[in-house]
């Protein structure tokens, strides 16, 4: 049986879908290709998480975020970044699609042009997500913590709702910032600061 997780305005709505077993990874990506107009992600249980497509307040600042996060990557040079179509799979089998991500890259480079081209069986080492009218607080708390149980070694969860952003570190207290006008992305990622002002 697999079990799609759609996700809308108000409450995720599950649909159940017969089958002998959950889909394996590539009957995953062949979901994906023809299904290109949505958002799609799968925890590590094999729930199909489906999202509408961004509405476009929303990817206007996800637009932001990417570029200031490639502005920065550009300069220092030591890695790639991927904005909120890229899809990863995560060591513990999660398929998931960060709002704006940052490679190393050493560990980028040490995958095959096969993986590349897939759901790249990696964790990006940081990652933002930006909380859309249509995400609760506790699920994308809970999708944070899973990033860095998988290897991502800093997280950004930015509320817009409540002008708050969520620090997330391996074997650290979590941080949260009230309002602030720049997050700084020191030690992990010398010199990034994320401003703010176009984000809220």
């Amino acid at each position: 049986m697999t079990t799609l997780l759609i996700q809308t305005q108000s409450v995720p709505m599950t649909i159940d879908l017969p089958a002998i077993e959950p889909m394996t990874v590539e009957q995953f990506y062949q979901f994906c290709l023809a299904n290109r107009d949505l958002r799609i992600e799968r925890t590590a249980n094999g729930e199909v998480i489906v999202m509408s497509p961004a509405f476009s307040d929303t990817g206007n600042r996800n637009g932001k975020i990417a570029l200031q996060l490639g502005n920065w990557a550009e300069k220092d040079g030591t890695g790639e970044t991927f904005d909120s179509s890229a899809g990863f799979t995560l060591p513990n089998g999660a398929t998931r699609s960060p709002d704006a991500s940052w490679i190393k890259l050493e560990r980028w480079n040490a995958l095959s042009e096969e993986q590349k081209a897939s759901f790249a069986p990696i964790c990006p080492d940081f990652v933002i997500e930006l909380r859309s009218s249509s995400d609760t607080l506790k699920g994308l708390q809970n999708k944070m913590q899973e990033y860095i149980d998988n290897g991502a070694s800093l997280g950004f969860l930015i509320d817009r709702k409540n002008r708050k952003v969520y620090i997330y570190r391996p074997k650290k207290e979590l941080e949260i910032l009230d309002n602030p006008e720049t997050v700084n992305g020191d030690p992990e990622l010398p010199g990034f600061v994320l401003r703010m002002a176009k984000i809220w």
